[in-house]
């Protein structure tokens, strides 16, 4: 598994044994023998916006304030400099509030709601494609020698997945480092986390890559390019709905990587292939997830 130097990449990294993300559940086998597995919680959070209530998202429960910030981000909800004054969680009531300088009023919005193909149902609201139009993504170059060494290192890293299942992750990453690694039931969630921590932070998206262990659906390439972030790889594989968003808007997306496979449907030309793939080691089953068939 990571070595310490590996993990120390990390600003953000999951940990399988906090509190409250998890509990043992009794059951039996197939031979019928009593066992105790982890399993993942999931639990509601509802997300306001000034006085608004916006969605409540089932989520396993870890960094609400970024989820709530990301997902209003991402939602079109909060502008590019808006001005948070406060973020409120309140674990006994399960509610986060977002308070802004200006005032905000959303009804309008919330009345077109689209349930998406995301795991624990996503939702997005009916304009989801407003603004992507004008989106043109800087046309970073990737080399394949750091998208095989994310794999590496992303794969190989203690997590809630490789725990207990049920989960999805999504990491922000630069170059060959892996910076923050957010997991959830949905892989929305563990987007709109990223999203929340790079506008907190004030991170900028342009050298940035973002790996799933999800599909690389529509709404996940929709997120990845408001986000502004030109790079989208993943283990699992694509919908065609997804790669015709992501060559419209300039974004590079590689899928299916498993060990020296993968598979690009946009953004070839930005590629830099600069390793042969014969030298790149095959995963090591300890650390093979869920994914695209080998």
């Amino acid at each position: 598994m990571s070595s310490l130097d590996e993990l120390s990449d990390y600003l953000i990294a999951p940990d399988p044994g906090a509190p409250r993300l998890t509990r043992s559940v009794s059951g039996f086998d197939h031979d019928g023998q009593a066992v105790d597995i982890s399993v993942v919680e999931e639990r509601p959070l509802t997300i306001y916006l000034n006085s608004q209530e916006i969605v409540t998202a089932m989520t396993i429960g870890d960094y609400p304030e970024y989820l709530a910030l990301g997902f209003l981000r991402n939602q079109g909800m909060l502008a590019a400099d808006e001005t948070v004054t406060g973020v409120e969680y309140d674990e006994e009531l399960e509610v986060v509030v977002v308070r802004t300088l200006s005032q905000t009023s959303h009804e309008e919005k919330l009345k077109k709601k689209t349930r998406t193909s995301g795991c624990a149902v996503g939702t997005v609201f009916g304009d989801m494609m407003e603004g992507l139009e004008d989106v043109r993504l800087p046309q970073t170059p990737v080399r394949t020698s750091d998208l095989y060494a994310l794999a590496h290192k992303i794969n190989r890293t203690p997590s809630l997945y490789l725990e207990a299942g049920a989960i999805h992750g999504s990491v922000l990453c630069q170059d060959n480092r892996p910076l923050v690694y957010m997991e959830d039931v949905g892989r929305h969630n563990a987007v709109d986390k990223i999203a929340g921590w790079m506008f907190d932070t004030g991170t900028s998206p342009q050298d940035k890559i973002l790996y799933t262990t999800g599909r690389l659906t529509s709404e996940m390439v929709i997120k990845t390019a408001l986000m502004g972030i030109p790079v989208l790889a993943s283990r699992s594989g694509f919908t065609a709905w997804g790669v015709e968003i992501a060559r419209q808007v300039g974004l590079t997306v590689v899928g299916r990587m498993r060990g020296r496979r993968f598979v690009c449907l946009s953004g070839e030309e930005r590629l830099v292939r600069d390793v042969d793939p014969a030298q790149v080691a095959e995963e090591d089953r300890k650390s093979r997830r869920k994914g695209a068939p080998s």
